[in-house]
């Protein structure tokens, strides 16, 4: 049966700052590196192996990635990086103080731009201090200016479908690092949550979710491994 394991990036600086931080790039925290060499630690004690890796565009989940092969002896597993698996881009909310925005905004608006399944944040504005479309990983795309968790479930999917999925398919062992919204779009896909529960489901930082899939890549079991 194929195997496929979701990780969210460990605890980043802008986490433990509560900033709305999406393609923004920040690194990791001290407790977010250990939280990546614990998860490494707990899959290879648990006897999970891989043979591919995915992970964004983003320091956060491609260091995740690295501490956690590094703690299971998988440093030389290859490594695909997209920009499709990036977080969700938090638009004219990216870098603010999250309990500021509420006390401005209300924190019913700002559990609509957080939760809401397609209701995205204000647009971040052409050349404000976070934009991203000059950067140089970006090369060729069209940046966001915003996104909801639907948007980020329609560029998420076409790279499950067209990479992800066929090397399930072809019996490799996947791991995947990456973050809370983008890994709620697989999460979605893959146990057909409806829209309306999706918003309230959470993926906590450094810790592995396994997913034992059928041939048709349907789930048979879906957990945390540390509740195992």
């Amino acid at each position: 049966m194929p195997t496929l394991v979701l990780i969210r990036h460990g605890q980043s600086a802008w986490n433990l700052e509560n900033r709305f931080t999406g393609w923004w790039d920040v690194d990791v925290t001290a407790k977010g590196a250990e939280e990546a060499r614990a998860a490494g630690a707990l899959m290879a004690a648990k006897g999970l192996d891989f043979d591919l890796t995915f992970t964004s565009l983003q320091t956060r989940a491609i260091k995740t990635l690295n501490l956690a092969l590094e703690a299971m002896g998988r440093l030389w597993l290859p490594v695909e990086k997209h920009w499709r698996l990036n977080e969700r881009h938090y638009g004219g909310l990216t870098g603010l103080d999250k309990a500021e925005t509420a006390a401005r905004h209300g924190e019913d608006q700002v559990k609509v731009w957080r939760r809401s399944f397609d209701i995205p944040p204000p647009v971040q504005a052409l050349g404000s201090a976070y934009d991203l479309s000059a950067d140089r990983r970006y090369h060729g795309i069209e940046v966001p200016r915003t996104e909801s968790l639907k948007d980020t479930i329609a560029r998420v999917l076409p790279y499950w479908e067209g990479r992800i999925a066929p090397a399930l398919r072809a019996g490799e062992r996947v791991l995947i690092s990456a973050h809370g919204n983008s890994l709620r779009a697989l999460v979605k896909h893959l146990s057909a949550i409806p829209d309306d529960a999706i918003t309230g489901l959470e993926i906590p930082t450094g810790q592995p979710i396994v997913y034992q899939l059928d041939d048709a890549l349907q789930p048979l079991d879906r957990y945390y491994l540390s509740e195992r």
